[in-house]
């Protein structure tokens, strides 16, 4: 999943035993399009008009239309490349915040960092530091986020 230190995100495909507090990682790039806000609108019903409306979105503090938050969360998901057999399920997230706008064009990659592991018995759950940041290096979203790994089968 993690290598120490800097260095490109590889799938999770370490299991529970294998992992490090301590290990970090980065993504891929994603660029966040028109297309992307708009079919989120659709999916998830969220037409709020800072993210829909071009002439709403002008007057705000923000002048120009931004990414829902959740859409930046779920992108990020996309660009965390998890293994079958080894990630068993999401577990939880905590300490969401969007520190910053994500607007159409700009370009999101995901840095972590393992901060946690607990055993659970039949699996581990590891705890993760999440920045979402832009090609500006800005961080627009920060999150604890927790997955249950498989260990080793025996």
């Amino acid at each position: 999943m993690m290598k120490k230190g800097n260095g490109g995100y590889k799938v999770l495909d370490r299991y529970f035993e294998e992992l490090e507090v301590g290990m970090r990682a980065v993504s891929r790039g994603r660029t966040i399009t028109e297309a992307d806000i708009v079919n989120f609108a659709a999916f998830s019903g969220d037409w709020y008009p800072l993210h829909t409306d071009r002439e709403f979105a002008a007057g705000t503090m923000f002048g120009r239309r931004i990414a829902h938050g959740m859409l930046v969360m779920s992108v990020a998901t996309g660009l965390v490349p998890m293994k079958p057999g080894v990630v068993v399920a999401f577990y939880g997230m905590d300490k969401v915040r969007f520190t910053a706008p994500t607007f159409i064009g700009d370009t999101l990659r995901v840095e972590a960092e393992l901060i946690e592991k607990q055993d659970k018995g039949a699996f581990g759950v590891i705890t993760v530091r999440q920045e979402i940041k832009n090609q500006r290096n800005e961080v627009c979203s920060t999150a604890i986020l927790k997955a249950a790994i498989n260990k080793k089968p025996q």
